[in-house]
């Protein structure tokens, strides 16, 4: 039997089949998951494994060569004489690989993986059509050779070019940014406990159309690598928000260190277990409850408490977020709360997403009297779980709705902890409430309380933030794919183990490196931007130690850090200025490996002596001469918003601001500083024998030394002082 005859048996088969289902288990050639079964059981895509099943015995065995998504339209391949390309064909088949004059064949193994090195070390730019020829023949169209980057982290390297923010000057850049040179190509959300080999994403290419999708800094990096170098750039963006270094660490690498390997298998022994955990939390709380006459019992004329048109008699008024207390409110029992809130047309006849945040306590929800969704003891929430529920289009009408909501609170006053969660659509529905009793529980003394009442469930830890999960799901299966170097743009969800950072960070450094088997290549990271409230007084800062355990990486061989201690934002974690973010990685990357003869990096700390009661300070990287930048009369609060605050000076009549000095009572104060030569030199008359000193030694400090070239210097200390942080481990 022909392939045509086979094909065409398969495209009747596959054209039996819903639409929407059958495209994810088409997409980039990823097997359809189990999960997606499950959810549709009467689906007929059920019956996919049986059509495939009767093709394959009725006619004579084939299999196509497959790719994984990375190997597709629009790729830059590193110029390197071994680009690799991989994919799966049949055991034994024979499976060659074309690129203008650079050619490679391989046999696919037992397994059915097979892969080539091309050796485009003298490549053209392209773009070329890549020719993978099997027992089939696929067209990669649109292919050029360049520089090859990964751009990881967590939300400041994913925060796009447009969509969650913007980056400052956004539209502007993303309207005259046609760059075929310049190309990304995204790797979706994926957590595994077992290492991946392939994932799914797309490459795009940059233009009015498609730049916003782009991470922000691994644009402007990749922008200033094209324009620098003249050659096309890729960028492999694997990013998520929140995450800990450790997700982005392989299992193999934490196991070589103990505090790691032991922190590593608790986590994910509980993370396996919490069904059970959580199903004995429940059933503990249940008989507590009974045991204490709290039981729940349904409410027998909900329609009084939350229909419309009710009077207010009666009710009190209370502010949320906040603990639900007023006169006359129990504190355990069941309490009503209702507010009205007005629906426009835009979000009228559509399903309005409404949000609790976080509470303590059982709420059932009404809307304009109709019961909506109830959280109940069996579904024990956690610690700190969003309370959520869609309210059906059917149900939003233009004008006034009530909502209601029911709280049964058999341990402790109820009460909202996030207040920025109270939100019906994007309306913020905090502020004033009315509430009314309905039953109040008698009250139990303060000891059976304190020994019987079932703890709080802490919350389940979500799978991207266990060890190894985005290593195995969004780095593995990038290994095959041959890179120049790695930027990095995470920390600020370790901080509160910064000294630990020391360890982890480095570690994850070498476990890339050692797998992607491309030896030492340039790893570039962002040190933490400021972020915060500003100190009146010196002290101790975990954000401070973990930008030291960041340069700490700097041992490592083919290692550079951006400062950004003067392009945050203090009351948003997510700065916009994106552009000096990129500017500054490319400019250690053109410097370190293409050669460009430019400056790359602020003063960095070198040693200290101790001269008739003053220190002297001398520096590395100072790049034309030290220089003391203006202090600005205020500081950015967040630029979304164009709110700023008044700066407050710490050291008024000083040249240098942001350093503070102590002597053997480690008693830091704020000192004077002044720049001589290449030097600094620092004071403080209350301190006449100094023995350390620190510079930017805060969350969000005030400093403003800088070289000529214009970059600032890095946060530093003279002291070994015991860390913070030194025993808050993972």
């Amino acid at each position: 039997m022909s392939k045509f005859s086979i094909w065409l048996f398969l495209f009747l088969a596959l054209n039996s089949f819903d639409a929407r289902l059958t495209l994810p288990f088409l997409k980039n050639s990823l097997p359809l998951r189990m999960d997606e079964f499950k959810k549709h059981p009467t689906s007929p895509i059920m019956k996919l494994p049986f059509l495939l099943l009767l093709a394959l015995t009725a006619f004579p065995a084939w299999a196509n060569v497959s790719l994984p998504a990375i190997i597709s339209n629009h790729m830059v391949l590193q110029k390197s004489a071994k680009a690799r390309v991989w994919g799966k064909a049949d055991p034994g088949e024979q499976v060659s690989v074309a690129l203008d004059l650079a050619t490679g064949k391989a046999t696919a193994g037992p397994d059915g993986k097979w892969a080539v090195e091309l050796n485009l070390s003298e490549s053209k730019q392209g773009p070329f059509e890549m020719i993978v020829q099997g027992k089939n023949r696929i067209a990669i169209a649109d292919v050029v050779v360049g520089e090859v980057w990964v751009a990881s982290g967590q939300s400041n390297m994913e925060f796009p070019m447009k969509g969650r923010g913007d980056a400052i000057g956004a539209d502007q850049e993303i309207a005259g940014s046609a760059n075929p040179m310049l190309r990304q190509f995204s790797v979706w959300k994926a957590v595994s406990f077992e290492p991946l080999d392939q994932c799914r994403g797309e490459w795009i290419v940059a233009g009015p159309d498609a730049t916003g999708k782009f991470t922000a800094v691994g644009y402007f990096f990749g922008k200033k690598l094209q324009k620098e170098l003249q050659t096309p750039v890729g960028i492999l963006h694997s990013n998520w928000g929140g995450t800990p270094v450790e997700a982005w660490t392989s299992q193999g690498a934490l196991a070589t260190i103990p505090d790691l390997k032991q922190s590593s298998d608790r986590q994910i022994a509980e993370f396996n277990a919490y069904p059970q955990t959580k199903a004995a939390c429940a059933a503990a709380f249940g008989r507590w409850l009974a045991d204490n006459a709290r039981e729940d019992k349904p409410s027998a004329d909900a329609p009084a408490y939350a229909g419309t048109g009710i009077a207010a008699d009666g009710w009190v008024k209370i502010q949320l977020p906040g603990p639900v207390a007023a006169q006359g409110l129990p504190a355990n029992g069941v309490i009503w709360l209702r507010k009205e809130i007005p629906i426009d047309a835009k979000q009228a006849n559509a399903p309005l997403n409404l949000s609790l945040g976080s509470m303590e306590g059982f709420e059932s929800i009404y809307w304009n009297g109709q019961f909506i969704k109830a959280t109940t003891v069996k579904d024990f929430p956690e610690q700190n779980a969003g309370r959520n529920c869609t309210i059906p289009a059917e149900l939003v009408r233009e004008g006034k709705a009530v909502i209601a909501v029911r709280i049964y609170a058999p341990v402790s006053t109820p009460k909202f902890t996030n207040g920025g969660s109270l939100r019906a659509g994007s309306l913020w529905i905090g502020g004033e409430w009315l509430a009314k009793a309905e039953l109040e529980f008698p009250a139990l003394t303060p000891e059976k309380l304190a020994a019987a009442a079932p703890q709080t469930l802490p919350a389940r830890m979500l799978q991207q933030f266990l060890p190894s999960s985005l290593f195995n799901g969004m780095i593995s299966p990038l290994l095959a794919y041959s890179i120049r170097g790695a930027i990095w743009y995470q920390g600020e969800s370790n901080a509160v183990r910064a000294w630990q950072y020391r360890t982890a960070f480095p570690l994850m450094i070498q476990d890339w490196r050692a797998r992607w088997k491309q030896g030492d290549f340039p790893f570039y990271f962002c040190q933490l931007a400021n972020f915060g409230g500003k100190n009146n007084q010196p002290g101790e800062a975990a954000w401070a130690e973990l930008r030291e355990a960041q340069a700490e990486a700097l041992k490592l061989p083919q290692t550079g850090q951006a400062v950004l201690i003067d392009i945050g934002e203090a009351a948003d974690i997510h700065p916009r200025n994106k552009q000096d973010v990129g500017d500054r990685l490319a400019a250690i990357a053109l410097a370190n490996d293409y050669g460009k003869a430019i400056p790359f990096s602020g003063p960095v700390y070198q040693l200290v002596k101790i001269e008739n009661g003053k220190a002297r300070l001398n520096f590395a990287s100072v790049e034309g001469g030290l220089v003391a930048h203006p202090v600005p009369a205020t500081y950015v609060m967040r630029s979304l918003q164009n709110e700023t605050a008044p700066m407050v000076r710490n050291s008024p009549q000083s040249e240098l601001e942001g350093f503070a000095i102590c002597g053997e009572d480690k008693k830091w104060v704020w000192a004077d500083a002044k720049i001589e030569g290449n030097t600094v030199l620092v004071w403080n008359s209350n301190v006449p024998a100094p023995v350390a000193v620190r510079y930017g030694w805060s969350g969000n400090p005030t400093c403003n030394l800088y070289n000529k070239a214009g970059f600032p210097a890095s946060p530093f200390r003279t002291d070994d002082f015991p860390a913070s942080t030194l025993n808050v481990k993972y």
